[in-house]
């Protein structure tokens, strides 16, 4: 992530909710965490579609003390599922961070997962695989086609709520009930 030019409605650090009639299965029901939002494009990682591995079978692989972690990792996107990103709390440095917020850091380096599988990482963390991704204008023009609503993020909602819960949890803290969604609603 590079700074760019930064568009006039920003969304970093903003959860984007699937609207139930969004067209692409693959992001059904998804919460995204919005990384990063400028003029080139966006990422977001998703953080409510848990895959079919825990933390300790990924740091086991990797050869990392840890194997008893039985903590979930995400599906983050579609793009690049291979590539890993940790979202976490600020504490210790490590090599391949970009602050998204003074609270929320991301970081793709192996040296996070290390410390955490040795009890040594942040204190509130998740961890995913792959990424959400948009070019330049994309995400502007599914926005105007009701595919997703907007809300600013919490930490709360995005360390400390079980993932289970986090789509309702944000449609909550729009104010929306989820059985009142229609195809007329706009983004927030």
């Amino acid at each position: 992530m590079t700074a760019t030019t930064q568009s006039p409605n920003n969304l970093r650090h903003h959860f984007l909710v699937a609207s139930p009639w969004l067209a692409d299965p693959r992001f059904h029901g998804a919460v995204i965490y919005l990384c990063e939002h400028s003029d080139d494009g966006a990422l977001g990682l998703m953080i409510n579609h848990p895959l079919d591995i825990h933390l300790g079978e990924i740091l086991e692989q990797l050869d990392m003390h840890g194997g008893e972690l039985d903590l979930p990792v995400f599906s983050g996107g579609p793009v690049q599922p291979e590539r890993g990103f940790v979202l976490h709390t600020p504490g210790s440095e490590w090599q391949s961070t970009a602050q998204v917020t003074d609270d929320v850091l991301l970081t793709t380096s192996r040296d996070v997962l290390a410390a955490i599988g040795r009890d040594e990482g942040p204190s509130e963390f998740l961890v995913a695989l792959g990424y959400s991704g948009w070019g330049e204008g994309q995400l502007e023009e599914e926005l105007g086609s009701n595919s997703w609503l907007t809300c600013p993020a919490t930490t709360d909602i995005l360390f400390r709520t079980p993932f289970e819960q986090r789509y309702e949890a944000v449609l909550k803290l729009m104010g929306i009930d989820i059985n009142q969604l229609s195809e007329s609603i706009g983004h927030a």
